[in-house]
């Protein structure tokens, strides 16, 4: 055995192969990073510290700065009222910490939510598709039964193509980012819903807001803006609801439309509530007003008002819809409608269609609580300003002088009472500090199909003991 030519031999791994070019350059590598790590050591020795003293500004303000909380203060306008659970359906008659309560609370107009026509076509949906849709509309999310219900609602509307989505807020602003870019400039209703507000924050668009259902202001912005250069070349939209979700009144689609015309704006109508509302035949606000649909370039509805299921829809020309296919964020990204709610959308829509009757029932119940409401005695504590014929309604305070929150007390504290009587009702809840404008304070009663006559007397009667038995201090006229 020889012996071996060098101590390199007895290294591990070098027996088998020693190469003294490597050995050199990772040496060369080893003296580097040393010399890199004595050089920081001793600049880091060197560097001057500055000592601040007790009396320095900077000081000062160190010491005074006081971290803000995680979690904001709560204002008590903004403390949820008694906690209620839900027994079963939210049906005409729902049941509240195990009292039954008459519903005026929810939006179930036509009683969708306990047919048991929709509730078998559900239960065959779920045999056949299962419960979710497990991937976007454009990644394995589609379904067959989607399809289907775009075409039915395309021609319900009797426009050229419809596209679902999968949540009723999301499809608004989907919709309106999709279309409205930030050299834009929106014409806006200061009283339109929060989702609204939503997709036009996020179009970063000039947002010009007109006084609440009123052409004139509308059109004196119009013109005013007109007036300046910046403006003539720019893309401007109008935007409004059939139904205004903060108020219950209903558009005033006509006048809109001419000043529509006359000054060449594209106008979007939200119908959350509107749809399967108005009209003879539950087609909207164009159909209430005999208005022709290619006068609107996009309306936007719901699927969780009149249907009582989940989603949203668009219809407008095909041009119009397929853009959103590419550019609606809450159709691109978001998982598809389950199929078992989009099945619950077509049958209730079937009843619509084959029951027309329906909607002239729903038009006499709300216009009977409206005027029943006006010549009681509760005109002398709240007002309604809400449309006769919406079913959607407000209450408001009538006293003004109270402030926002003592509003806000005094209606949960009237609503609390009616919910330990029987019946169900809620105020309108909103995101007061994120709102373009503070909305003031209501309750908010929402009517139905099933609702009669001595349901409504109760309800008035049972809003009358509130005030009186827990000595509201409300301005008697």
């Amino acid at each position: 055995m020889h012996r071996p030519r060098n101590l390199l031999y007895w290294i591990p791994g070098c027996r088998f192969q020693v190469q003294f070019n490597h050995i050199y350059v990772e040496g060369s590598i080893l003296l580097v990073l040393l010399w890199i790590l004595f050089k920081k050591a001793i600049s880091s020795s060197n560097v001057k510290r500055i000592e601040l003293s007790e009396n320095s500004d900077v000081e000062q303000k160190i010491k005074s700065w006081t971290p803000k909380p995680i979690v904001n203060t709560i204002s008590l306008s903004a403390l949820p009222m008694e906690n209620y659970v839900i027994d079963g359906k939210t049906a005409h008659h729902i049941t509240i910490n195990g009292k039954s309560c008459i519903n005026f609370a929810t939006h179930n107009y036509f009683n969708f939510i306990s047919d048991k026509s929709i509730e078998n076509n559900v239960i065959d949906a779920v045999n056949k598709y299962g419960i979710g849709s497990c991937g976007p509309r454009a990644f394995y999310g589609t379904f067959d039964i989607h399809i289907e219900l775009e075409q039915k609602i395309a021609k319900f509307m009797e426009m050229e193509e419809a596209v679902i989505y999968s949540y009723g807020f999301s499809t608004v602003t989907s919709a309106i980012q999709a279309y409205v870019k930030s050299k834009d400039i929106v014409y806006v209703d200061e009283e339109v819903n929060f989702a609204i507000q939503k997709g036009l924050q996020a179009s970063k668009a000039e947002l010009v807001y007109f006084k609440h259902n009123c052409p004139e202001d509308l059109e004196r912005l119009i013109l005013e803006k007109n007036s300046t250069k910046r403006t003539r070349n720019r893309k401007a939209f109008l935007i409004v609801e059939g139904i205004y979700m903060n108020t219950g009144n209903i558009c005033n689609l006509p006048k809109f439309i001419d000043i529509r015309i006359k000054h060449k704006i594209r106008i979007f109508i939200d119908e959350t509530v509107s749809f399967g509302v108005l009209g003879d035949k539950g087609r909207g606000i164009t159909e209430h007003f005999n208005i022709p649909k290619d006068e609107v370039d996009l309306i936007i509805g719901s699927l969780e008002t009149s249907l009582s299921s989940v989603g949203g829809f668009c219809v407008g020309s095909t041009f119009v819809v397929e853009h959103q296919r590419l550019s609606g964020l809450g159709y691109c990204f978001s998982a598809s409608l389950p199929p078992i709610l989009s099945a619950a959308a077509i049958k209730a829509l079937d009843q619509i269609e084959k029951h027309p009757e329906m909607l002239v029932t729903l038009r006499e119940r709300s216009i009977s609580l409206h005027r029943s409401i006006c010549n009681s005695q509760l005109t002398k504590h709240f007002t309604l300003e809400s449309d006769a014929t919406s079913p959607l309604k407000h209450l408001y305070l009538i006293d003004k002088s109270l402030s926002l929150t003592e509003q806000q007390q005094i209606l949960n504290k009237i609503v609390d009472y009616c919910i330990s009587k029987g019946v169900a009702i809620t105020t309108a809840a909103y995101l007061s500090n994120r709102e373009y404008k503070i909305p003031t304070p209501s309750i908010r009663l929402l009517n139905s199909i099933k609702t009669t006559d001595e349901e409504i007397d109760f309800l008035i009667n049972t809003l009358l003991q509130a005030v009186s038995v827990s000595s509201l201090k409300i301005q008697i006229l």
